[in-house]
C-alpha cells in the first residue's frame, strides 16, 4: 500500500491516502503566527492502523517547518501532542492551559 499526505491549502486541511484514495483529513485554520487544528477524521474502515498518526505527525511537521504555532483544537491533534512531548514546544505558553496541556 502506498500512502501520502498533502496539504490541501484550498480547502484548509492535509489530507492523507492510501492507494490513491482519501481515507483523513485534519482541518485547519491558519492565523498569523499559529495553526489552529479544528477538526481531524479518519474513514472507519482505516481506523486502528496508524494512518490518524501519521496524518497529525506529518501536518505537525509541516506547521513547524511553516515556522507556524500549532493550537491542537481537535481531540486527535491534541491527544498527539499530550502524549509525544517533543511536539507541546509548536503550543503557545498562553493555549496550554486552555487547551488542558502541560505548562
Amino acid at each position: 500500500m502506498s500512502t501520502e499526505v498533502s496539504n490541501n491549502t484550498a480547502l484548509e486541511r492535509f489530507e492523507i491516502y492510501v492507494d490513491g484514495a482519501i481515507v483523513g483529513y485534519a482541518e485547519y485554520q491558519d492565523t498569523a503566527s499559529e495553526r489552529a487544528f479544528v477538526h481531524t477524521e479518519i474513514n472507519p474502515q482505516y481506523q486502528g492502523q496508524g494512518y490518524g498518526a501519521l496524518l497529525v505527525e506529518t501536518a505537525l511537521n509541516s506547521t513547524r517547518d511553516d515556522k507556524l504555532g500549532a493550537l491542537p483544537m481537535c481531540p486527535m491533534v491534541n491527544h498527539f501532542i499530550e502524549t509525544r512531548p517533543e511536539y507541546l514546544s509548536m503550543v503557545p505558553h498562553w493555549a496550554r492551559d486552555r487547551l488542558h496541556l502541560p505548562q
